[in-house]
């Protein structure tokens, strides 16, 4: 529901941004495979988007001046694009395979030192209006995989069951699988979670008045409030699910995979498999797992308000001409403190996160 809308509306809010065509006026730094290799350039900071309406704000306040193409990567993103002080902006392309294909490309080119690079995930989710509203930014603890289970059809479940998933090889939705796939979950660390929280939790986030308006349908706090920065976790999959009873099952599955520690809110298709693809890299000694930091922001509401069907739900917000511009432009406002932070402090950051914390981790 997303992308078709956000094409939709990507010129008229964001002229000349869309795809991997448009021109920045930046210098190229591609190196053809015959001339001489220079140096790989030493990151700071990577912001990885998934399509180019998440890029576009990004682009639009960091202005870069030099362009990378990278092989391996998505025809329709072609370029990692950087300004003068090593902040550099990717996108992979949506989507679980995207996402780690175009993550690898980059890991692995040789372009790029990154092992003292800080890696901000940037991108628009759907969330619980328990825990947000549309525009709001959650930075996450937690990544939980929810394609990677047993399913049966609700229609055939056993009685008694809220849902037909359950954990690979186990025998009822009650039962912690055991994480075979090393993807199945991520907690990031935990001293710069709080870092990026205490740096952003006074952003000004931009809304709507459509966004107000249709707030309004749901009766409790948080949903039918203004957008706010908040932590919360975020579950991927590539289906784009929407109702009441999925997200039932997105919030016990995540309690269910984070040993009851995790707290659904934000829900996405790309993040297990960059956050695979970034525990490749540290296992080849590429990447520091203790810098990275996943910020998703609400672009709809995961399930209906009450007496609303889901299908009116996912076509009433499909129409919303905001709700996608103003979550994207958010993941700016909540994201770039910490960037800034970073670059303007980097003796500080560049041998990690100056406060205690504990080390990423995945199961």
């Amino acid at each position: 529901m997303k992308l078709l809308f956000a094409l939709i509306l990507m010129s008229a809010y964001f002229p000349g941004t869309a795809g991997a065509a448009a021109d920045t006026g930046a210098s190229s730094n591609a190196r053809p495979g015959t001339a001489a290799r220079t140096p790989p350039l030493d990151v700071k900071v990577l912001i990885i988007n998934m399509f180019s309406f998440e890029a576009a704000p990004w682009l639009d306040a960091l202005r870069p001046t030099q362009e990378f193409r990278v092989p391996g990567l998505s025809s329709d993103y072609p370029l990692v694009k950087c300004r003068a002080d090593a902040v550099c902006e990717m996108t992979t392309g949506m989507g679980h395979a995207n996402a780690a294909a175009s993550m690898m490309a980059v890991l692995y080119s040789g372009e790029f030192d990154l092992r003292s690079t800080y890696f901000i995930v940037a991108g628009i989710a759907g969330i619980d209006p328990k825990r947000g509203t549309l525009g709001s930014a959650a930075w996450a603890r937690y990544v939980v995989d929810s394609g990677i289970a047993h399913e049966i059809d609700a229609r055939e479940m056993p009685p008694g069951w809220q849902d037909g998933y359950f954990g690979i090889l186990t025998d009822g939705p009650t039962d912690v699988p055991k994480f075979d796939y090393r993807t199945e979950e991520f907690r990031l660390d935990e001293g710069l979670l709080q870092e990026a929280l205490s740096l952003s939790k006074s952003a000004k986030l931009e809304d709507s008045e459509d966004l107000r308006a249709y707030r309004q349908h749901y009766p409790e706090a948080p949903a039918n409030q203004p957008p706010t920065v908040i932590q919360c976790d975020t579950l991927s999959g590539d289906t784009w699910w929407s109702g009441n009873r999925m997200g039932e099952f997105a919030r016990r599955w995540t309690r269910l995979l984070t040993d009851n520690q995790g707290v659904y809110c934000t829900s996405q298709q790309e993040d297990n498999a960059t956050l695979n693809a970034l525990t490749r890299g540290a296992q080849s000694g590429l990447v520091d797992l203790k810098r990275i930091a996943v910020l998703r922001s609400g672009s709809d509401f995961d399930r209906p308000y009450p007496k609303q069907s889901v299908l009116d739900s996912m076509q009433a917000q499909r129409a919303l001409p905001d709700a996608v511009k103003v979550s994207a432009v958010n993941l700016v406002h909540a994201g770039m403190p910490l960037v800034e932070a970073i670059v303007q402090h980097w003796d500080l950051w560049q041998h990690g996160v100056p406060a205690a914390s504990a080390p990423a981790s995945h199961r």
